[in-house]
This record gives structure tokens, C-alpha cells and sequence, in this order.
């Protein structure tokens, strides 16, 4: 489990085949305090295992099931990434709950300086546009952000700070490049409880779902 609040940006510095996936050294600092092989690491907001630790460095191994279900086709050497250790329980919770599972890939639509503030646009995929609330949470490139607006369908915009601009990786998005996203973990709970009763059938709520959540007395 992750809060989605950024420790270090680390860099890539080697990709290499692995079996079907690929494998990552990223060089770091902070986030090698107390690490140790096995242990649970957010890069860029997804969820991996800690296989190798040198002096500066880590590498994680993707399998093809993240590689399709992320961005991390598409990294090379050299590039920047959101670094997290897991959450120790007793710890501050700031941020929200991530659970470092992308749920799918956005597409960055534009990206706006507005004074101190930067304003992000981007697309969302239907499984994430579903829990996606005005100021409810997101985690984009494994960073927390508050859902500034909500301009359409299948969009979403966050409004970045000048802390979190100049501590992430996210001063390297530009418009067009993919992101891992990933839904706010208590609305996915809501949901699929809330479709069970009818999970064969879509649609909204209806008198039918409510009858079978015993809110409404049969006829």
C-alpha cells in the first residue's frame, strides 16, 4: 500500500530483457534507506518487487502483464520516475490510498502553466472515468492529485502545485505522452458492490437494484 506522495525522483539507468519482460536499475538515494530485496516499491505508480540492491541503485523485474498494462513499454535509459516505498502502518497517511495497481493508461492532453499553478489535462480510460469525482483522488505517474475538473467524458484535469512540480517527475509530461492512472481504491469498492446484484445486466441504479439491496419492499 502507497499514498501516492512522491519520496525522490530516481533515473533509469539500464533496460534490459528479461524472460517476457523487461528488467529496470534505477539509480536512487533516499528510497534505498531501509530497503531491502523483496520489499515493495511504487515506481511511477506501479507496484514492484525489489530483486537487486547496489550502493546507488535497484532494479525491479516487469512481467508482460505489466508491460501491457502499463507505460513501462516504453521507458529507455535515462528517464525520470516517481520513486515511493510502501506505507508503514502507524505512519502518517497523507495523500490518499494507492494501491499501486494501474488501472489503465491516459493520454496527456495539455499541459498549462497558469502563474504558480500548472494545470494538467488528460484522457480516461472508461474503468477509471467511472469512479473519477470532481475533487475526489487520482494517482497519475504514481503521484496523489485532487481532481481539479471534470471537463467531458472520459477527461480529467489536476491542478499541480509548485512542491509537487518541482519534487516529481512531472515536469517531463508532455501533451500526447501515456500515463499510468489509477482509480480512487474506495470508489472501485463502491462500484462493483454497488452493480453486483446485477452485474450480468448494465445499467445505473434502479428500483431493481434497490428492491435487491432491501431498500425497497417487493410488490
Amino acid at each position: 500500500m502507497f499514498t501516492g506522495l512522491v519520496e525522490e525522483v530516481g533515473r533509469i539507468r539500464e533496460v534490459r530483457e528479461a524472460g517476457n519482460g523487461l528488467a529496470f536499475t534505477i539509480e536512487a538515494e533516499t528510497v534505498l534507506e531501509d530497503l531491502r530485496p523483496g520489499d515493495s516499491i511504487a515506481v511511477d505508480g506501479v507496484c514492484q518487487t525489489v530483486v537487486e540492491l547496489a550502493l546507488d541503485s535497484f532494479s525491479v523485474q516487469a512481467v508482460a502483464t505489466t508491460l501491457g498494462r502499463t507505460t513501462f513499454g516504453e521507458y529507455r535509459a535515462g528517464r525520470r520516475v516517481n520513486l515511493e516505498r510502501s506505507l508503514a502502518l502507524g505512519a502518517r497517511m497523507g495523500g490518499h490510498l494507492v494501491q499501486g495497481h494501474v488501472d489503465g493508461v491516459g493520454i496527456v492532453r495539455s499541459v498549462d502553466p497558469r502563474e504558480e499553478l500548472v494545470l494538467i489535462d488528460f484522457s480516461l480510460p472508461p474503468i477509471i472515468d467511472e469512479v473519477t469525482v470532481l475533487h475526489g483522488s487520482i494517482t497519475v505517474n504514481g503521484v496523489s492529485l485532487t481532481v481539479n475538473a471534470v471537463p467531458g467524458p472520459g477527461a480529467a484535469q489536476v491542478s499541480i502545485i509548485p512542491h509537487t512540480w518541482s519534487h516529481t517527475a512531472l515536469p517531463e509530461l508532455r501533451t500526447g505522452q501515456k500515463i499510468n492512472l489509477e482509480g480512487d481504491m474506495i470508489g472501485k469498492y463502491v462500484r462493483h458492490l454497488l452493480r453486483f446484484p446485477l452485474r450480468n445486466t448494465p445499467g445505473s441504479v434502479d428500483s431493481h437494484l434497490l428492491r435487491a439491496w432491501g431498500y425497497e419492499r417487493g410488490e
